[in-house]
């Protein structure tokens, strides 16, 4: 397994570099996954001076033949931002080992009876939010324009693209992806519709769903674009 440390935008000591290697222990990482491939470890810096505290950010990216497994972490210092994103990492790992070693299939739910399981779900827009949701947000953040983007509230605006490539996946599936990578969303394929599709984290335990038509001219379906997962 490799482990590749690179800096965006900042230079990376070799200091750094070995101790990447002394921190992620290789015969611990693949005792709790022994399909990994490699470790990515990219290193920026907030030049902010109001964001001091938070000045240096770690992403560890572990790819295998398993599901691509993501931690990051902000601290004053790289050293700090590694060991935070490190105990993310092999915490997101211990509950992956866990899962595989457990029972599965039980409880799921598919994309086509969420709207049946959760008959009340809200109608959502592209944001995730409610019509009432997005009317009080309208009325409470300003908004320009730069370019052909929407900015709310005052710059500066940072835009990071990524593009991933993507196999269809049920909607159980999605959501413990979206748990190992530690995000708040996740875009997927769905496997029973073909839908380009994402699910979210909504408040409490809840999740939300939301599903796009290939059709961009087809009328709505019934029950809107998403809903709440769960209680």
């Amino acid at each position: 397994m490799d482990i590749v440390v690179k800096g965006r935008k900042t230079e990376v000591p070799e200091r750094f570099r070995k101790h990447v290697a002394e921190k992620l222990k290789l015969d611990k990482v693949q005792k709790l996954d022994g399909k990994v491939i490699s470790l990515d470890v990219e290193v920026s810096k907030e030049t902010n001076p109001r964001q001091a505290d938070r000045s240096d950010r770690v992403e560890i990216t572990l790819r295998s033949r398993g599901p691509v497994v993501r931690a990051e972490a902000a601290a004053a210092d790289p050293y700090a931002a590694l060991d935070l994103a490190t105990a993310k990492l092999e915490a997101r790992l211990r509950k992956q080992h866990d899962k595989r070693h457990s029972r599965r299939g039980n409880g799921r739910i598919p994309a086509s009876a969420v709207a049946i399981t959760v008959p009340d779900a809200a109608r959502l827009n592209g944001h995730g939010l409610t019509a009432a949701e997005e009317a009080v947000e309208r009325d409470k953040v300003p908004t320009t324009r730069m370019g052909s983007l929407e900015i709310q509230g005052e710059g500066p605006v940072v835009v990071r693209e990524k593009t991933h490539s993507a196999a269809p996946m049920a909607l159980d599936q999605a959501l413990y992806e979206m748990e190992l990578v530690g995000h708040d969303f996740y875009l997927f394929i769905d496997a029973e519709t073909k839908q380009p599709s994402v699910v979210y984290r909504r408040h409490a335990y809840d999740y939300g769903v939301i599903h796009l038509n290939s059709d961009a001219f087809g009328e709505e379906s019934p029950g809107g674009a998403g809903g709440a997962l769960g209680g």
